[in-house]
């Protein structure tokens, strides 16, 4: 029987690349959403992956996405934790709202995607945990004190959950992706998106492709002995 993979806010910019990449190695996919369902919908025309709607903030929400995703599909062997919202604002401007949503969402929606799927992984002796983080996570930005906490934090915890599943033939790992040309990155104004360029060595944007690339390496055999890592895909923009 071919693996399962679970990959949160899937059928969108880095997550569709990342179920599609999935898919093509054999994976059955099941990829979340949040709220767009015409978008939804059209991944699944276009790919025959199976989308699945819930908040990931939402722990009763997850846990019963994930028992329906099992009964549907089969028992979880690898997640991808890629959700993320962002909702910016210098510190001083920056209201509580904006920092529980974001939390709630990147780091909390962490643990509730990953935690339904653990015992299960435990048990049989095999597990992928991959997280997708950020480089703002690793050196902070301006305007970003709760997306940059929760990316930090989601790099704490891949290095525990390794940790406790090591034994357990469960890996997890962090993908900390630089600036990638993605639909809300390329609606930037062309000033700014050349600005940011420009702090790049490699001189481009990422691809949702690559990063996609990364997760499929992440998730196979041949990465066994690889946990509690984090794969910086920036362009050589910042080294960790």
């Amino acid at each position: 029987m071919g693996r399962v993979a679970l990959v949160t806010g899937g059928s969108r910019g880095i997550g569709e690349a990342i179920s599609k990449a999935l898919n093509a190695k054999g994976y059955s996919v099941a990829a979340t959403y949040a709220g767009n369902d015409q978008k939804a919908a059209a991944f699944t025309e276009e790919t025959g992956i199976k989308t699945y709607k819930w908040n990931v903030a939402d722990y009763d929400a997850s846990a019963a996405g994930i028992a329906r995703v099992t009964e549907e599909i089969g028992a979880i062997d690898t997640v991808v934790a890629n959700a993320g919202i962002t909702r910016d604002a210098p510190f001083h401007r920056m209201t509580p709202a904006q920092w529980n949503e974001v939390v709630d969402t990147n780091l909390t929606g962490v643990f509730n995607t990953v935690h339904p799927v653990w015992p299960g992984m435990r048990e049989r002796k095999f597990g992928r945990v991959i997280v997708i983080s950020s480089v703002n996570g690793q050196k902070g930005q301006f305007g970003q004190v709760n997306y940059a906490a929760t990316k930090a934090g989601d790099l704490g915890i891949v290095k525990s959950l390794a940790q406790e599943g090591a034994r357990a033939g469960i890996t997890a790992n962090a993908i900390c992706p630089g600036y990638i040309a993605t639909e809300m990155v390329m609606a930037i104004d062309e000033s700014i998106r050349q600005k940011i360029i420009s702090g790049i060595p490699a001189g481009r944007l990422g691809t949702p492709e690559e990063i996609a690339r990364c997760v499929t390496f992440l998730a196979s055999e041949d990465s066994g002995f690889i946990s509690g890592s984090t794969i910086s895909a920036n362009g050589a923009q910042f080294f960790s």
